[in-house]
């Protein structure tokens, strides 16, 4: 039997989606009547087919009972310890405590200028500092925890006096032990939790929250020829078989964020697939979050007008991914992001 997705589209923001929510029109999205949408893709791996939310009742009945619990799912509020997830996307801030990060390597690998760094993103508006101490760029080399360890430590025993959750950039399960001695409150692994077979049990154990990051292979190997049947569905079932398995080894929390993972073993192709339709996966009923900050996939889109920092491309994607509902985005330039976002909203919102 075939198996159905849900993706939410025709958004609607701001003024306009009060109106459309009063009227009858459209349905709120995430819990806020700032953005709803009227329309859903009813999407399989054979066929796609668009319909208003109002002809749902249309649909045969097992279809529009799945149909129905997707839409819950994209409508209710989102919770997230500490987080509020009502005024979006907030912004993790990237703090790479390595030599050779793709875009930042070196720049913030000692404790003061990383500390200095945090506070001036929180200042600029970030809600998450994320740091990390093992480059996962494409093309990267694995460390051992000691030297990863000792990358991030002094960071980590000063995070306490700044004021915004902090994130835990790592694969292995012993980081993040040694990490948790101190504040965090973000585990976020870009291996999905399978780098590290004792990592479910140091979540299950610590109770903290995380991120279930979509990759493929390793670093040294991910972005060699990576195939998909269908990237975006692939995806999906990836995050659905992993909600699962961590339910089923007695983690029952809902503190989970959902990363599809742009540029982890994807071409140009799939990171584009994954942007213009991430809206779909806001029918798992978890906070989304992206990576798109100085991507290699701008470079591929621009070509002679790349630049170092990519802030042009990261801006216009940022602004894309708010449109589709995202809620977090994960950037190095807090302040520009920012600024864009506000000007964005005052324009398209008010």
């Amino acid at each position: 039997m075939d198996k159905y997705y849900t993706k939410p589209c025709n958004f609607y923001f701001g003024k306009q989606s009060k109106k459309k929510i009063q009227n009858n029109l459209s349905l709120p999205f995430g819990g806020t009547n700032n953005i709803s949408f009227d329309s859903i893709e009813i999407i399989s791996r054979k066929k796609i087919k668009l319909i208003h939310y109002k002809k749902i009742n249309s649909l045969n009945k097992n279809l529009r009972k799945k149909i129905n619990m997707d839409i819950s799912n994209i409508v209710r509020k989102k919770k997230f310890r500490k987080l509020q997830l009502t005024n979006t996307p907030l912004l993790m801030g990237v703090i790479n405590m390595t030599p050779d990060s793709f875009s930042d390597g070196g720049k913030f690998n000692k404790t003061n200028s990383a500390l200095d760094h945090a506070k001036y993103l929180i200042k600029k508006g970030c809600k998450i500092i994320d740091v990390g101490g093992e480059s996962t760029r494409p093309g990267a080399k694995e460390i051992s925890v000691k030297s990863e360890w000792k990358r991030i430590k002094g960071f980590c025993k000063r995070t306490q006096k700044l004021k915004c959750l902090i994130s835990i950039d790592t694969r292995k399960s012993q980081i993040m032990d040694l990490a948790s001695r101190y504040k965090v409150d973000l585990v976020n692994d870009i291996s999905g939790l399978n780098f590290d077979k004792s990592t479910i049990k140091f979540l299950k154990r610590s109770k903290k929250p995380f991120v279930i990051h979509h990759s493929r292979g390793l670093p040294k190997n991910m972005q060699k020829k990576p195939n998909y049947k269908n990237v975006l569905l692939d995806i999906y079932d990836f995050f659905e078989d992993k909600l699962k398995t961590i339910n089923r080894n007695g983690i029952k929390h809902k503190n989970i964020i959902l990363d599809p993972g742009i540029g982890f073993g994807k071409n140009l192709k799939h990171n584009i697939t994954i942007l213009k339709h991430v809206s779909i996966f806001h029918s798992l009923g978890y906070p989304v979050m992206l990576g798109i900050s100085r991507k290699r996939f701008i470079k591929d889109l621009v070509d002679i007008n790349d630049s170092k920092e990519r802030i042009g491309g990261t801006i216009s994607s940022s602004i894309w991914l708010m449109m589709q509902g995202v809620q977090i985005l994960r950037v190095h330039d807090v302040n520009e992001i920012n600024q864009a976002i506000k000007v964005f909203k005052s324009l398209k919102f008010k």
